[in-house]
């Protein structure tokens, strides 16, 4: 299931992926919805099915590699969420997601970046392991030492800072932001990084957060769904009882 939301005055709209949100593969669709929320655009939902409805030729017109999410700006049509959050800054500067500062500007940049290519790809296997598919011991071990130096990386680079290059917050912040405070889903503690720890609860505790997080009933039935899908026994009704449970989470 995704979501189809429309900005006012200009007709500008992104669709977002369930899976996507809670699954840090990466987190494409929340990032662009929390920057949404953030910078206060309005927009509205649309729901979208995805057993299919990503291949129909209405929506590879926007999309040709049927990747979500998409945002349209009436005939303009993007993919790849950081290209999205860009867009949105640009043309919204009111409410300011990037610093100013060279030095902050680089570390926004930074955090961004390492949460792409080198964090999301070593939770892969956690990934997995999760939802109940088979985990190679080598595999974790070597992904966990990634993360670590990730986790090290970033408690460092915070620093006394409340967000990441800045008092407040920052693009940085809404693309770690969707995976970091989710480590401990997959077994992977925060307890060595006091700071990141402060840092996932402040943001855990902002609207936005909030407002595009899935309640525990949901995000359960969505695990046991994926481990279904891991072992290839994916059941309707499961389906069914998940997309009741969407519905009761708007």
């Amino acid at each position: 299931m995704g979501h189809f939301l429309t900005l006012s005055a200009c007709y500008v709209s992104i669709i977002t992926y369930f899976y996507r949100i809670f699954c840090l593969s990466p987190a494409n669709a929340r990032r662009v919805w929390i920057a949404l929320l953030e910078k206060e655009i309005e927009f509205e939902l649309v729901s979208m099915k995805l057993n299919g409805d990503q291949f129909q030729p209405d929506f590879l017109d926007i999309s040709p590699f049927h990747h979500i999410p998409v945002l349209a700006d009436g005939d303009f049509h993007l993919i790849e969420s950081l290209a999205m959050l860009d867009y949105l800054e640009a043309k919204y500067p009111t409410i300011a997601l990037l610093p100013q500062n060279a030095r902050d500007l680089a570390i926004v940049r930074m955090v961004q970046m390492v949460t792409v290519n080198e964090l999301t790809p070593a939770l892969s296997p956690f990934v997995r392991q999760t939802f109940g598919g088979a985990g190679e011991p080598e595999n974790l071990e070597k992904s966990a030492l990634q993360v670590a130096a990730v986790l090290r990386f970033f408690e460092e680079l915070l620093g006394d800072t409340p967000f990441f290059g800045s008092n407040t917050i920052t693009l940085a912040d809404v693309v770690a932001g969707v995976s970091v405070p989710w480590l401990p889903e997959l077994g992977l503690s925060l307890e060595e990084y006091p700071k990141l720890e402060d840092w996932c609860d402040r943001l855990n505790s902002r609207a936005s957060w909030k407002e595009t997080q899935a309640s525990p009933e949901l995000v359960e039935a969505f695990k046991a769904q994926m481990k279904q899908l891991m072992k290839g026994k994916q059941q309707q009704p499961l389906n069914d009882e998940i997309n009741e449970l969407r519905r009761e989470d708007k």
